[in-house]
């Protein structure tokens, strides 16, 4: 924590504003009816995903090379405004892989609304990447004071809110103890200094902004204890597509795969990428943590968010997260 809390104030004096929520919008992709030298159902490909630093191995598989080494056409990935917009779109066709968190994915598929296959992981939280901020001076000093206060989530009832009912549990209190108000992550540094929130849940570079333009304080990291670790996001496709489309799945992951690799050896390919689809600079991603990179989809990992919704209410019963992950290889 102390580490995490040195950064902020080193990093004080080189940080930009920045927003992680692009204008850009991809191109659709097209069905081939004739199998490329690969063999692949389908070379153009449709990616839907927000532009945050956990969809850094999508353009680095761009710039590498990776998707054409496989037979893939990847021109530019489909920025999507939010999680509820770009699973109407996976589940409509219009978007063939989309980048989304897992409760939200979970949640479609346990109410029946479609069914989803994982077919690679996009992160998993790590010290760091997100980050519980108070204006400059607040009393809050830590989360046992949060009981009465409010406290700004990007989206209800998601990933975000159920990270904080998992701290405020282990802190001794309850979500009745909080009142949660929903403000778009560009949002929340502005709301912060002006007193429209008392504790923001922010990730990177977010949190760093709002420590470096108005002094705003850390008071914890909202992904600890029980939630260390948690997976976060994955890329999904519909059960359908991955039945009629194997073969393309299967280079999707390759490229994935080889991609993600590379943001795990070398950050440099990260920070290169990030402003390519995101409004980070350079100079910022250079003092982000980015971490949390997986090129595994595990069972067990998935299964926790699966759990953690159930104890909280999230679903109506337990949920068997082992029957969303693709069954195909990426070898």
């Amino acid at each position: 924590m102390s580490g995490l809390r040195r950064r902020l104030r080193v990093s004080a004096v080189l940080l930009t504003a920045t927003a992680l929520f692009a204008a850009g919008c991809g191109g659709g992709g097209s069905d081939s009816s004739s199998a490329n030298a690969g063999g692949l159902e389908k070379t153009e490909l449709n990616i839907g995903m927000l532009p945050l630093p956990e969809t850094a191995p999508i353009q680095i598989a761009i710039d590498k090379g990776f998707f054409k080494a496989e037979g893939l056409t990847v021109t530019k990935p489909t920025i999507i405004a939010g999680g509820a917009a770009g699973m109407a779109d996976l589940l409509s066709g219009k978007l063939d892989v989309m980048h989304s968190n897992y409760v939200s994915a979970i949640t479609t598929v346990a109410k029946g609304a479609g069914k989803l296959k994982v077919v690679g992981e996009a992160w998993t939280a790590k010290p760091g990447n997100f980050a519980l901020m108070v204006k400059k001076g607040s009393p809050i000093k830590s989360v046992a004071d949060f009981k009465g206060k409010t406290v700004a989530v990007n989206t209800y009832k998601n990933v975000a809110e159920l990270a904080m009912l998992s701290l405020l549990k282990t802190n001794g209190l309850t979500a009745e103890d909080v009142t949660f108000k929903e403000f778009p992550f560009p949002q929340m540094q502005g709301a912060l200094a002006t007193n429209q929130m008392d504790v923001a849940f922010m990730p990177e570079p977010f949190y760093q902004t709002a420590a470096s333009k108005d002094g705003a304080v850390l008071v914890a990291e909202p992904f600890a204890g029980p939630t260390a670790d948690f997976p976060i996001a994955g890329y999904l496709v519909t059960e359908d597509f991955a039945k009629k489309n194997p073969k393309t799945v299967a280079a999707f992951q390759r490229a994935l795969v080889k991609a993600t690799e590379v943001a795990i050896s070398n950050s440099a390919e990260v920070e290169a990428a990030l402003p390519k689809y995101t409004k980070i600079d350079r100079a910022t991603a250079e003092l982000m943590v980015l971490g949390g990179f997986s090129t595994t989809v595990n069972a067990t990992r998935l299964q926790r968010v699966a759990d953690l919704m159930t104890d909280f209410k999230y679903l109506d019963s337990k949920f068997d997260a082992s029957s969303m992950i693709y069954s195909g290889s990426a070898s």
